[in-house]
This record gives structure tokens, C-alpha cells and sequence, in this order.
């Protein structure tokens, strides 16, 4: 997530800062309703990041919320599989 507001920032300045807002955005819309992004499989849920090509990639737990990736929607795909621990 990191690597990728740095690139955006690179291409224009403050563009680094509201790809991170958009993801924080994204998670708060994930806490309100953790149950409203399709599943993925695994138990994997997904909600897209708005404005960008990207998804927010989690688990709902009873008592939390476990973000597996900020996934690029065009790149890598499955790479954060080995953080569920399967």
C-alpha cells in the first residue's frame, strides 16, 4: 500500500495522499459492514477502493476485522493467500 501511494505520489503531487484516504475510507466502510463485500473464497471478502485499481481484501473474525491485502486489481493476484495461514 505503501509502495503504491508513493508511485501515485511520484506521478502527482497529493495523489499519494488521497489513494490512502481512499483506503481508509474503504476500511471504514468495512468496519460499519464488514458482511457487505462479495466473497472471494476462503472466507475472503473484497471491497473496491474508490477512484483507484484497488481492493481491500479481509476477513470478518467475531471480534475483528483482518485485512489481508490492498491488492492491485490487475497485478499478482492470489499473492496474499499465504497470509491466511492455510
Amino acid at each position: 500500500m505503501l509502495e503504491s501511494a508513493r508511485f501515485y505520489e511520484a506521478r502527482a503531487k497529493g495523489l499519494g495522499v488521497d489513494f490512502l484516504q481512499a483506503v481508509e475510507e474503504t476500511t471504514r466502510r468495512i468496519q460499519r459492514f464488514p458482511n457487505a463485500g462479495p466473497i472471494e473464497g476462503s472466507g475472503i471478502r473484497k471491497r473496491l477502493v474508490h477512484g483507484f485499481p484497488f481492493s481491500v481484501l479481509y476477513a470478518q473474525h467475531e471480534d475483528r476485522v483482518f485485512i489481508a491485502a490492498v491488492m492491485h486489481q490487475h497485478r499478482r493476484p492470489g499473492y496474499w493467500k499465504e497470509r491466511l495461514g492455510h
